[in-house]
């Protein structure tokens, strides 16, 4: 009998619990510890190691410390509210309304959702430099003013800079639940006389506010933990906000510890706002469920459905049209002041930095393999923790679901300096290493790759696996021989999301970068410095283009919408 028991407790001993044990340990290397090495570091002591507050005093006890933060806080309300004006009329026209060209519409919000924002605010610098941009300076030749129209080195500017890129998030937000909404309630108001504009204000919008707050509050948090735009804009405008702040206390000596305490704060309101943000989503609106299948009616807006197409164009024109035209003409000029010619074309930028540049050349190599090997290692842990949650392999598998998406509510500046505080002090040493930057691609963007491993393993019923271990197969056979080919369609679609942001990531790569490890868009900012528009337009545009093909083969491939699965870079 008690052979029997022996037996019986063999069998159902599973050896690859410990393999899920260590998944579940990398799980926690990569998310836990960096994020707990950044709350420890923020009190511990420089030199003794001592715990102490006096990090946080230093943090928050000088006036333009605390005046930086307060300009974050306004940036994020002004380009959130800059974002509502350009984004929720453009999604009622598409998503409503008999406005034509729709198609193209989204095309071009898609141009801009996958624009990098720092790579826009290079084009807006070329367009509206105080003196040398091209509007200012078709302003001036046809007025004869002294001054430029516009000044992009200004709060104004920055905020209006970041709105262009950020208004897409409340757009998809918005469209989205406006697509789901029936068309009942607005013609019983239709009926009872409301025109479409009260219907719109009194009836429409209103049920779809908790996704337009939701978009609003992801906006604002895109906002206040942006680097890339503010580090071109406000520096050279002589004002700071918290990231452009943060990168000040890396400048020599290094105060990693006021640094972490600066960030903490900053962590602490992402938490808080991304989760309203999820519980607004999750009422999806105030529409109330009737027995009978929804139907949409589109509004026939006559000859104001022109006005809003307009309008829309008018929108994209300023992230997409404008900068791309002005980007495309100082990559291919000699000197990008001259204008457009056929004298002044040239593709010497390019050839000089993919082959004469000492180091342009490898931080393309850089940036290609840095975000394919983090993308390998994002779609392995997620499907392996999202795997090891649906099947409940694990007694605290749920805890594994959250800590895989807690990076989506971690700053990747924020997760920067975690990652410095965590791995560049000894035993690891990693700082300035591809494996620093590998694990913080990958860990930023864990959660694309474990929500998309989820929703693929959770739409393959289990029984298919329960049948091949039936018939002798272990968990791996079943995984490698029936599961895999059924989810290989979604993951390579995952893959992609995670592999297209990793390209263009700067907050995490300019904290963590060395000599040999720079990245195209660390180029990019080193290359600002420097002042040369035509090579650093060459270098943005290259990675463009690279974006724009990888998005087009892939649209191709996995449907026009992929990208729009995911909800935050």
């Amino acid at each position: 009998m008690r052979t029997t028991t022996t037996s019986l407790r063999t069998r159902s001993f599973d050896p690859l619990i410990f393999l899920w044990i260590v998944l579940a340990a990398a799980l926690l290397f990569l998310v836990v510890n960096p994020l707990y090495q950044l709350v420890h570091t923020s009190l511990q002591e420089a030199d003794t190691g001592d715990f102490t507050l006096m990090n946080y005093v230093a943090a928050y006890s000088r006036p333009r410390y605390l005046l930086a933060m307060w300009n974050s806080i306004r940036l994020g309300f002004t380009v959130t509210i800059l974002c509502l004006a350009f984004a929720v009329p453009m999604a009622w026209a598409v998503s409503r309304t008999d406005m034509p060209c729709k198609g193209l519409v989204r095309v071009l919000v898609l141009g801009a959702f996958i624009t990098p924002p720092y790579l826009g605010a290079i084009g807006w610098i070329l367009l509206a430099g105080p003196n040398s941009g091209w509007i200012n300076r078709i302003w001036m030749a046809a007025t004869g003013a002294q001054e430029g129209l516009f000044d992009i080195y200004t709060f104004n500017g920055l905020a209006f800079n970041i709105a262009v890129y950020s208004f897409p998030y409340i757009f998809i937000f918005t469209s989205a639940a406006l697509d789901m909404v029936s068309s009942e309630m607005e013609d019983a108001a239709n009926i009872l006389g409301a025109g479409i504009l009260r219907t719109t204000m009194r009836i429409t919008l209103p049920m779809v506010l908790p996704a337009i707050m939701g978009g609003a509050i992801i906006t604002f948090l895109e906002a206040i933990a942006l680097f890339g735009s503010p580090a071109l804009i406000a520096i050279p405008a002589r004002f700071n906000v918290v990231t452009t702040q943060l990168l000040q206390f890396f400048s020599q000596p290094i105060r990693a510890e006021v640094a972490a305490a600066y960030a903490v704060p900053l962590l602490l309101i992402t938490v808080v706002l991304f989760g309203l943000q999820r519980w607004l989503v999750r009422r999806r609106g105030f529409v109330a469920l009737t027995g009978k299948g929804g139907e949409r009616r589109i509004m026939e807006l006559g000859p104001w459905r022109f006005v809003m197409l307009g309008y829309s164009l008018f929108v994209l024109s300023l992230s997409v049209l404008l900068p791309y035209t002005v980007l495309s003409q100082a990559a291919l000029a000699k000197a990008w002041g001259r204008g457009f010619g056929f004298d002044n074309l040239t593709l010497h930028n390019f050839t000089y930095l993919l082959f004469q540049h000492e180091t342009a050349g490898q931080s393309v190599i850089n940036s290609f393999t840095y975000a394919a090997a983090a993308a390998c290692i994002a779609i392995v842990l997620g499907l392996s923790i999202a795997y090891i949650v649906s099947r409940k392999l694990l007694p605290f598998a749920g805890i594994l679901s959250f800590l895989a998406m807690a990076p989506f509510v971690v700053p990747g500046i924020v997760l920067a300096i975690a990652f410095y505080a965590a791995y560049a002090p000894p035993p690891f040493t990693l700082y300035g290493t591809a494996t620093i930057l590998i694990l913080a691609f990958a860990t930023r963007f864990l959660p694309i790759g474990y929500v998309n491993a989820d929703a693929a393993i959770r739409s393959i019923n289990p029984e298919m696996e329960e049948a091949v271990r039936i018939l002798g197969g272990g968990r791996l056979v079943a995984i490698r021989k029936v599961m895999a080919p059924l989810m290989k369609r979604s993951l390579i679609g995952a893959w992609l999301l995670v592999f297209i942001p990793a390209t263009r990531e700067l907050s995490s790569a300019l904290f963590l970068y060395g000599p040999k490890t720079r990245t195209m868009s660390v180029m990019l900012m080193d290359m600002s410095e420097e002042g040369n528009f035509e090579h650093l337009a060459a270098l943005g545009f290259l990675l463009l283009a690279a974006t724009l093909v990888i998005v087009g083969l892939a649209s191709a491939l996995l449907g026009r919408d992929f990208m729009l699965r995911r909800e935050r870079q």
